[in-house]
């Protein structure tokens, strides 16, 4: 354990973000840099609690008390290597990650959580800094090739344990540059792309080939990926937004956020000169209440829009956890991210029922209503319709599922009652050596779960080449038969 009395002693702390009217004039990270002393007093509150439900919270299954102990002993060079033997990309997930470890710290019966995402994220940086991070190259090579499609976390999670393995590994990728989502879809105030630079560049020295800008199942017959590789691991990812099919839905103005994401990403990567969707001086709502409606808005605070409203159709939740969600779940409890923190309204109980048109014919405003829940139906409140005006709109209201046509039409993979890649206990699919992981096969979920997925894969995938695997495998094996 760390400081016996830390807990008692050390209130929880975390990163001030930079000043607002700073941090929207660019696209870096808002958190302003942690003191490495205050960093290890956190580090210390870290209990000895007789059984670490942390573990429980990560589906990594992170060694987050050993790592505590040896960052409040200032054994960072140690903390760095157990913190990576479970997690290859711990940067992705202390950035990206929501912290479910954090819900389920035991501290956080009765007190504030120990602050394990900051710790985990001080340790890579540092690690990285220190260079303690080296490629780790195969001690020999076995002579099977394996294909990954899709290049997000769960697939180069993948790629590099086979890589390490001794397979050769080749990552397939639609988009013109490796990431996934976390490279066009992340906006760069939540991760920096040199986070993600860096560990493609350290895979690529272990032997992992990278081949972008080709979209299997299109560019890329299925046939001769499955001729050419001894395995192929789907890693695609759940890219099947929800729609909202309401009158006016085709007016210009009205985008899905994956439409205006990627643009705004390459705009500040400097990629792009400017946005073909862009929120200057514009009265921007964005419906949806998650991750990637948090996204939108302060992007569009960065590309100067006049205003930013956000529409969730469920009820504001509670400030703390409430009985249905009790220590160490998961709570629905509210969130300000950095991006509400930039200013913007929010929005709660209310239904979009009508896009409507201005005299250009673009989308001028929403008609609203008040919505209450009656038995799992939400049932607009008489008297409450109004509009709110918008020359933007962004439809950020979740995923559900992996894209069929191409790809997965091709192969004419099973799918499960969710739309979903089915698989069985070892991730393969239901054609002969193609196996799945992360969104395409799970449904939309969080970073942590997709590089657990992937790491998972790599041993099935393993096992299968090579009849035994000594990859680890965070994802116990469970029944799923192929439906």
């Amino acid at each position: 354990m760390a400081d016996p009395k830390g807990f008692l002693t050390t209130r929880r702390e975390t990163p001030k973000g930079r000043p607002v009217f700073l941090r929207l004039q660019d696209w870096h990270e808002v958190y302003q840099d942690f003191p490495t002393d205050r960093l290890e007093k956190q580090a210390s509150r870290c209990m000895d609690c007789g059984i670490p439900f942390c573990h429980q919270g990560c589906p990594l299954g992170n060694l987050i008390p050993e790592w505590n102990t040896l960052v409040w002993n200032q054994d960072w060079q140690d903390a760095s290597e157990r913190l990576h033997a479970t997690n290859n990309f711990p940067e992705f997930t202390g950035t990206l990650c929501p912290a479910p470890c954090e819900t389920a710290c035991v501290l956080g019966i009765n007190d504030d959580p120990v602050t394990i995402k900051r710790v985990e994220l001080s340790i890579v940086d540092r690690a990285w800094e220190s260079g303690w991070i080296r490629p780790v190259r195969p001690s020999a090579r076995t002579g099977r090739t394996v294909a990954v499609v899709g290049s997000g976390p769960s697939g180069l999670a993948a790629a590099q344990q086979l890589t390490r393995a001794g397979h050769t590994v080749t990552v397939f990728e639609r988009a013109d540059a490796i990431g996934g989502l976390l490279r066009y879809g992340i906006p760069e105030f939540k991760m920096e792309k040199w986070r993600l630079d860096r560990r493609l560049d350290q895979m690529r020295a272990e032997g992992t080939e990278f081949r972008a800008g080709i979209n299997v199942g299109v560019d890329v017959p299925t046939a001769d990926l499955l001729s050419s590789f001894d395995a192929v691991l789907l890693a695609g990812g759940a890219t099947a937004w929800r729609d909202l099919p309401i009158p006016g839905r085709d007016l210009p103005g009205v985008h899905q956020a994956m439409e205006y994401l990627p643009p705004a990403n390459r705009v500040s990567a400097g990629e792009l000169a400017e946005s073909p969707i862009s929120a200057e001086g514009k009265q921007v709502v964005v419906i949806g209440g998650g991750d990637t409606g948090a996204d939108c808005v302060g992007t569009a605070h960065r590309q100067g829009a006049a205003s930013v409203t956000q529409l969730e159709i469920m009820p504001r939740p509670p400030e703390h956890r409430s009985a249905a969600h009790p220590w160490p779940t998961y709570p629905m409890i509210y969130r300000v991210s950095s991006a509400h923190e930039e200013g913007g309204d929010r929005l709660y109980s209310v239904n979009t029922q009508e896009f409507l048109p201005g005299e250009d014919g673009a989308v001028r405003a929403l008609r609203l209503a008040e919505v209450r829940n009656e038995d799992g139906r939400f049932v607009p409140v008489e008297g409450t319709e109004r509009e709110l005006p918008a020359q933007l709109v962004l439809l950020a209201m979740g995923f559900v599922g992996p894209q069929r046509e191409g790809l997965l039409a091709e192969l004419d993979v099973a799918l499960d009652a969710r739309g979903n890649v089915a698989r069985d206990a070892s991730f393969k699919t239901s054609v002969d050596k193609v196996f799945v992981a992360g969104d395409m096969g799970r449904g939309q979920s969080l970073i942590v779960w997709a590089i657990a997925e992937g790491r998972s894969a790599a041993a099935a995938v393993d096992a299968y080449l090579m009849g035994g695997s000594p990859l680890p495998s965070p994802i116990a094996p469970t029944d799923r038969p192929i439906s």
